[in-house]
């Protein structure tokens, strides 16, 4: 944009505005001598300004509109762009580029106080308030990137050098000067300062915000609303801070809401996190990680997929050494009303924690389970969350809430109920409890497991669910792969279209904060980070998203591993016969497993579950009047769902074996 020095008679009508300025030399406008002056009333320039033109109107509710300008306010070093509307500014506006479109008003003060970056740079202090998990935030930060600087810390060259790829990025960013991108509202705000705010933004009635970055775009914008503190901060596109939500030191990820006066501290929140009334500090909030209640705690503890019910909490210190425990629920767990979990504690995937747990206990190899505590015990059920109702439920409902609009997505999120990640604890929990049984014998009442207690009733289910599962995965995997077998083809054709793809996926799976990967990728990445062969935050984000894009090819490479042990059959050698015997095994286990959860789904229908509805009536109103709420149990949508899975499967089932039979 091209600025000139003002006229004598420009500058004599602002004075005649009520306008101040030392050296009228140093503000410069952007637009040809005409009749604007009347737009800029009671205004002290100081240092550099440079104005554009302030043509057109600002609208605000209730059908107001106010012509653009500059009224009432202090700007030193300052560049307003154009169609800009600035007034009541309590203090000042210092250090700023106002984009284009862009709206202040009624803003205590708006400044940057020296150089900064932003938000950028800071440390977080995750899972150990006392340090030593520290975690360098960047605007660019994916939750898988953050997970290997807070959970590799045993590999200082690793950890070293992505504290310098996050801090040359923080570097980067260093400006004295801030900036409020374009078509930005701020309204009826406090104090801002060295806060960058990006394009299409929100900014109404927060109070105090300090060191930031609002990474807002016009595909997806930030809104900041009333009451709302925060300092330390990086809030990224798409998310909602609101109703006096306190945020200290924390990244928010893309799409997450922070809301009716939640508090965090040294928290990271990664995409689709929810957090409303209750209060977080030192967490590690991976994708989809849900609290709602004005009574719950997270604290020093690393989740996603998770759901915490009210009253929720953690302990991580026992008064000796200070708040140095930490804890992890693994990817879906949940935690239901009054639960209580000492760390250090793991909990296995998908599994559901109910009481107050005052042990240290282990389950991760023990997926899909429950925690039940009982007179201060904790009993474990293994691999029952495999017929429930609301863990199928959950794993649909997860990809249709993903609020991303942003084309630039950083985290990446595989959905997947059952993968290589959840199978192989199966396969290790299979084998605990078939030790378990064997060690102790199959008349023992009561098996003990890592500060845990397991009945024999469920140590025999719980290896039913688990031989169900593996074989209805890897039952999937070879439908999957032989979709395109043609009619009457020979073992051989069978044979190459089994044939992996590539030779990654062999071996250990891992859950890097909503990414499923082979451990062998992440590794490589890893080594190429210490030897110094990755250049930027970008790139690992990069590498990262490869492997996600190619996680079928190596799942199946997986699979025929896990086919091999599983089954004894090599998928090189494997006959028609033997793929025929795979899918009667996975149409059992499918059916078997989907009329388990349809029972499940008829309990929220029985008589028990009608208490409190039709309150005056009989018992006959009692069962209208609850299906008049809920609707009756057969036209439930899940309920279909579920029977039209049952039909879907066995007929893909029957298909493909009436293929190989031909």
């Amino acid at each position: 944009m091209t600025y000139r020095a003002l006229s004598a008679p420009e500058i004599a009508a602002l004075e005649s505005n009520g306008c101040l300025c030392d050296d009228w030399s140093k503000i410069l406008v952007a637009w040809g001598e005409d009749s604007w002056t009347d737009r800029i009333v009671n205004v002290t320039f100081s240092g550099d300004v440079r104005l554009g033109s302030f043509d057109g109107f600002h609208s605000f509710e209730g059908g107001v509109s106010l012509r653009n300008g500059v009224r009432n306010a202090f700007l030193h070093n300052v560049t307003v762009g154009d169609r800009v509307l600035i007034r009541k500014v309590g203090e000042y506006i210092a250090n700023y580029e106002i984009g284009d479109g862009s709206l202040v008003d009624n803003v205590d003060v708006l400044a940057v106080r020296g150089e900064t970056c932003f938000g950028n740079g800071v440390e977080v202090s995750v899972l150990n308030e006392t340090g030593g998990r520290e975690v360098v935030i960047t605007d660019n930060l994916s939750a898988h990137a953050a997970y290997i600087m807070a959970m590799y810390r045993h590999r200082g060259g690793l950890h070293g050098h992505l504290s310098f790829l996050a801090r040359s990025y923080a570097e980067s960013r260093r400006s004295a000067v801030g900036r409020v991108g374009r078509d930005v509202r701020i309204c009826n705000c406090g104090s801002i300062t060295d806060v960058s705010v990006g394009d299409c933004a929100t900014l109404e009635g927060a109070r105090r915000l300090h060191n930031g970055s609002i990474n807002s775009n016009a595909a997806d914008p930030v809104r900041v609303g009333s009451g709302v503190i925060a300092s330390d901060f990086i809030f990224s596109s798409g998310c909602k801070i609101e109703d006096n939500a306190m945020v200290s030191r924390c990244f928010v990820g893309q799409a997450c809401t922070l809301s009716h006066g939640y508090s965090a501290s040294d928290s990271l929140f990664f995409s689709n996190c929810h957090g409303e009334n209750g209060e977080a500090c030192a967490i590690f909030a991976g994708p989809f990680t849900v609290t709602h209640h004005k009574s719950t705690l997270l604290i020093a503890g690393m989740f996603s997929f998770m759901n915490a019910g009210s009253g929720s909490n953690q302990s991580n210190h026992m008064y000796k050494l200070g708040p140095i425990h930490q804890g992890i629920l693994e990817r879906g767990s949940k935690t239901a009303s009054d639960s209580y979990v000492l760390w250090p504690s793991r909990v296995g995937p998908f599994s559901l924690v109910m009481g107050r747990h005052v042990t240290n206990s282990d389950t991760t190899n023990l997926p899909f389970s429950y925690l039940i505590e009982k007179n201060n015990t904790t009993f474990l059920v293994p691999g029952v969350n495999l017929r429930s109702v609301g863990t199928i439920r959950d794993a649909q409902k997860w990809p249709r809430r993903d609020a991303r609009k942003d084309p630039q997505q950083l985290d990446c999120i595989n959905y997947n109920l059952l993968s290589p990640f959840t199978i192989q604890k199966m396969v290790k929990g299979l084998k605990t409890l078939d030790n378990l049984r064997y060690a102790s014998g199959e008349l023992t009442d009561v098996y003990s497991f890592h500060s845990t207690k397991i009945t024999n009733n469920a140590l025999t289910k719980g290896i039913w669910f688990y031989n169900t599962g593996i074989r209805k995965f890897l039952g999937n995997s070879l439908i999957k792969r032989l979709e395109n077998l043609p009619t009457g083809a020979s073992d051989a054709q069978m044979q190459a279209l089994l044939a992996p793809d590539t030779e990654v996926g062999h071996g250990y799976w891992v859950d890097i904060a909503g990414l499923i990967a082979p451990k062998s990728e992440v590794e490589r990445l890893l080594e190429d980070i210490e030897a110094g062969r990755v250049g930027s935050i970008d790139e690992i984000n990069g590498r990262f998203r490869d492997m996600h894009s190619h996680y079928y090819s190596y799942e199946w490479t997986w699979a025929a591993d896990m086919i091999k042990e599983y089954f004894g059959i090599d998928v090189a050698e494997m006959t028609r016969e033997q793929a025929i015997d795979i899918v009667r095994q996975w149409k059992e286990a499918v059916v078997s497993l989907d009329e388990m959860v349809y029972d499940d789904a008829k309990k929220e229908f029985s008589l028990a579950a009608m208490t409190g509805f039709g309150a005056d009536g009989t018992r006959e109103e009692k069962e209208q009047d609850f299906e008049h709420v809920r609707g009756d149990f057969e036209g439930n949508p899940f309920v279909r769902a579920v029977l039209e899975h049952i039909e879907k499967k066995s007929a893909l089932g029957d298909e493909l074996i009436g293929r190989l039979e031909n």
